[in-house]
C-alpha cells in the first residue's frame, strides 16, 4: 500500500497537490459546521479528476472526519431524532435509486436547489420550529435526504435545515448532523464496495488526503468551540446558501 500511495503521488503530484488544497478548505467547513464536505471537494477536484475516481475516496474521508469527531459530540447527539430520519433514509433511498435512473438529474437538482434556497432565506429572516417535530415529520425529513441521496448524492440539506430550524442548541444539531453523515455514509460505501468502485486507487487517494482532512476538520472544529450559538446558526444558514447556489450552477452547466 505504500508503494502504491508513493508510486500515485509521484505520477500525479500536480493533481494532488490542487485536489489537496480543496480537501482542506472543504474540511475546515466540515469541521466547523458538520456538513459540506462531499459537495463542496466533489464539486472542486471534478473538474480535474472524473467523479467516478473521487466519490469513493470522498466517502472513505467523511467516514474517517466523522470518526474523528465523534468522541468530542457523543454527549450532545439527539438519537431520539436521529433513529427516525435513518429509518426514513433507508426506506426512501431505494425510490431515489429508481429516480436516477428514469428522471433526468439536472431538473431535480434546480428544484433541490430552489427548495434549500428559499427555505434557508426564510430561516435567516427569524422561522424557527417553536418545538421539536413529531417521529412522522421526522421520518419524513428522512426519507427527502433519502430520495435526494440516491437520486444525485446531496441528502444533506433537508437534514440539516431540520436540525438549525429546531429549539434544540446548535451543538446537539451539529452534532446529530455528523452522527447521521456517518451513518449514512458507511451504508454509501457498503454499496460502492458491492458495486465495485472501491479500488486501490481509492485507497491511495484517502491516504493521500487523509493529513490534509484531519487538519482541515481540526481548524474547523477549533472554530467552532470560539464562536457564538447564534452567530454559528447563521453562518451554517449562508452555508447551505452557497451550497445551494453553487448546486443550481451545477444544474444549469449539465443542462447547456
Amino acid at each position: 500500500m505504500i508503494d502504491a500511495l508513493l508510486g500515485y503521488a509521484i505520477d500525479n503530484w500536480q493533481s494532488l497537490a490542487i485536489s489537496s488544497a480543496a480537501i482542506f478548505l472543504a474540511a475546515v467547513v466540515r469541521g466547523f459546521s458538520g456538513f459540506g464536505f462531499s459537495l463542496l471537494s466533489i464539486t472542486a477536484i471534478s473538474l480535474i479528476l472524473p467523479p467516478r475516481e473521487i466519490v469513493p475516496s470522498i466517502f472513505l474521508l467523511e467516514v474517517a472526519a466523522s470518526i474523528n469527531l465523534i468522541p468530542s459530540i457523543w454527549r450532545e447527539i439527539d438519537w431520539r431524532s436521529l433513529r427516525w430520519l435513518l429509518l426514513g433514509y433507508v426506506v426512501a433511498l431505494p425510490f431515489g435509486v429508481y429516480a436516477l435512473a428514469l428522471l433526468p438529474e439536472p431538473p431535480m437538482q434546480l428544484a433541490m436547489s430552489v427548495f434549500v434556497l428559499a427555505t434557508t432565506i426564510m430561516m435567516l429572516r427569524g422561522f424557527r420550529l417553536q418545538k421539536p417535530p413529531a417521529p412522522v415529520a421526522t421520518t419524513a425529513t428522512g426519507a427527502a435526504s433519502g430520495i435526494f441521496n440516491g437520486a444525485f448524492g446531496i441528502g444533506g440539506p433537508p437534514v440539516v435545515l431540520f436540525f438549525f430550524s429546531t429549539p434544540a442548541a446548535a451543538a446537539v444539531g451539529r452534532a446529530s448532523v455528523i452522527t447521521f453523515f456517518l451513518s449514512t455514509d458507511i451504508l454509501g460505501l457498503g454499496w460502492q464496495a458491492h458495486l465495485g468502485l472501491i479500488t486501490a486507487q481509492s485507497f491511495a487517494q484517502f491516504l493521500a488526503w487523509l493529513p490534509t482532512l484531519l487538519i482541515g476538520v481540526w481548524v474547523g472544529a477549533h472554530g467552532f468551540r470560539r464562536i457564538d450559538q447564534a452567530l454559528f446558526r447563521r453562518i451554517v444558514l449562508w452555508i447551505l446558501v452557497a451550497l445551494a447556489i453553487l448546486t443550481f450552477a451545477k444544474a444549469i452547466h449539465d443542462l447547456i
